[in-house]
């Protein structure tokens, strides 16, 4: 059973009053199961993952599980039909609905991205043609944010590594930064024994150090007339309230105010704050406040886009030529070569950008990874094989479940399709692409990467 600080209990009885009995009884319980369906990985007749579930109120594509599966079993969350998010946390879609102009496209920066929930969030709630920045400073994070930005298979990313004064040099750019800050995890305690473990009044008072850290950043590179979404995993008012208030206070922000649905249970705390509580709704603790930059305010304008990248070169008319039966569009994208030999694809509308973006940060991966030439041969990437970019023309397999689990623990088995193939070709489960293996007169290989191998026991 949880064992909870005494300090803890106090502070939550003080937040809580009466209802604090219902807040732990609540703590006791299992946590609810949620996911959020990817509207780029929707085949048509195919009936959605999850269908009849229930949908979460303050998410189009969210939907509550009656229980856990074991996602790592499968294949459609390895395709990334679907991503594993807490219900609660997709709230950033409501916010993102009511309080910015999606009647165009628009810069988004998360600036504390990984593991990738509100990036991929994003990437689906802003329109077409909108830049979503993915930065995480802690490298040892990055890994996992860029499978899970694969696996979502859209093209309108940047991953970045970049902190607070890497940022000067891109100026007051953003329409939309979210700072997701890293917390005490108060609200994640029943899904977390380590931050049982690691709380302490001592501990939240050096987050709330740290968020304000993060925020002055974030406040930087936001232009006039943009949104600022705060939010936390936890419950104190040091790391929630007080660091909206002093937001509030320190800069030229207005609170974006929002009137919910009352059965929701969602609720409203000061002026922009909204508090999820495990007693009052269907997900954990959570807490967000949204601002807006006034209109006329100060700041450092962005400088003017560099006409070139760095280090990427554009690829020649023989390479072009070679890559367009693997590429769905060529129309409004731009492709390039790093100096390793990797081809990319660039949204051509959004080249200033990540140009700028090029010059002004010395950590960042743009575009989506199509493949190298080696030679004449081009070998495909696994991001290709998952992106929206790869051609519904490229060869493919279809797998049942038990042959797609083989394929993702790299085992070999005997797959009659490939007896009517050569080549490239692209496996797929339920329609959708999972990766690559290469066909030959008397085998098939399997170019899975090593590192997204399944290492699950099937039985």
């Amino acid at each position: 059973m949880m064992q909870l600080s005494p300090l803890f209990v106090r502070q939550m009885r003080t937040l809580l009053g009466e209802e604090y009995p219902s807040f732990a009884a609540a703590l006791a319980e299992a946590p609810p199961v949620s996911v959020r369906l990817n509207p780029f990985k929707h085949i048509e007749g195919k009936q959605e993952p999850f269908a009849g579930a229930a949908v979460v109120p303050w998410c189009a594509e969210g939907r509550y599980l009656p229980e856990r599966p074991d996602f790592s079993l499968d294949p459609l969350f390895h395709a990334g039909a679907y991503y594993v998010q807490e219900a609660s946390s997709m709230f950033l879609s409501e916010v993102v609905r009511r309080s910015v102009d999606l009647s165009k496209p628009l810069r988004a920066l998360d600036l504390c991205a990984a593991p990738g929930g509100k990036a991929t969030l994003l990437q689906a709630a802003l329109p077409p043609d909108s830049l979503v920045v993915a930065n995480e400073v802690v490298r040892s994070r990055l890994g996992a944010l860029r499978e899970n930005l694969e696996k979502w298979g859209a093209l309108h990313f940047a991953l970045t590594s970049a902190s607070g004064e890497d940022w000067e040099g891109v100026g007051a750019w953003f329409d939309l930064v979210v700072v997701d800050a890293p917390c005490s995890g108060e609200g994640l305690f029943r899904k977390n024994n380590e931050a049982v473990r690691e709380w302490s009044p001592a501990h939240v008072e050096a987050c709330a150090l740290r968020q304000r850290a993060i925020l002055t950043s974030a406040i930087k590179v936001l232009r006039p007339g943009g949104v600022l979404v705060y939010s936390t995993c936890t419950f104190n008012r040091v790391e929630n309230e007080e660091n909206a208030e002093w937001l509030a206070k320190t800069f030229d922000l207005e609170p974006i105010v929002l009137h919910l649905p009352d059965d929701w249970g969602i609720v409203a705390s000061g002026e922009g704050g909204y508090r999820f509580f495990p007693h009052r709704l269907r997900g954990e603790g959570f807490f967000l406040s949204a601002f807006r930059l006034k209109e006329g305010t100060r700041a450092v304008p962005p400088p003017r886009p560099p006409s070139n990248f760095r280090r990427l070169q554009p690829l020649g008319r023989q390479q072009l030529e070679a890559l367009r039966p693997w590429i769905r569009l060529s129309k409004g994208w731009t492709f390039f070569s790093t100096p390793q030999g990797d081809a990319l694809a660039l949204p051509t509308a959004l080249l200033p950008e990540l140009r700028l973006l090029d010059h002004a940060l010395t950590h960042k991966w743009l575009g989506v990874r199509l493949g190298q030439f080696k030679g004449r041969d081009f070998v495909p990437e696994h991001s290709l094989a998952l992106s929206w970019a790869l051609s519904p023309e490229v060869p493919a397999v279809d797998f049942n479940r038990e042959e797609a689990l083989l394929y993702l623990k790299k085992e070999h088995f005997w797959l009659p399709a490939t007896q009517r193939q050569r080549g490239w070709v692209i496996g797929r489960f339920e329609g959708l692409p999972i990766g690559w293996l290469k066909v030959l007169p008397d085998r098939w290989n399997n170019y899975l990467p090593a590192e997204r191998r399944l290492r699950r026991s099937l039985s």
